[in-house]
């Protein structure tokens, strides 16, 4: 599955969204653990939720009025790079 772009247009709002799937719930608390490291390492984070084993992330730059930047685009190809 790859990233789509999401427009709210009510509220003005954008952002990228991609859901993972994992075997288990431990598998996909791992992959978070790797996805926050580099949103810290970055200083970008993400929106996301988590349900056993599926994790949903949502990418938006809030300082940018929730819109989709250079910043959500470079962090989507360094969790795509994880693998899962």
């Amino acid at each position: 599955m790859e990233w789509i772009e999401v427009r709210d247009i009510e509220k003005g709002e954008e952002y990228l969204k991609k859901e993972f799937k994992f075997k288990d719930f431990i598998s996909a608390w791992a992959f978070m653990n790797k996805v926050a490291l580099i949103a810290e390492k970055s200083g970008h984070h993400p929106d996301w939720s988590n349900s056993y084993n599926k994790v949903i992330i949502m990418l938006s730059s809030h300082d940018a009025g929730n819109k989709i930047t250079e910043k959500d685009r470079n962090l989507a190809d360094l969790i795509d790079k994880l693998g899962h």
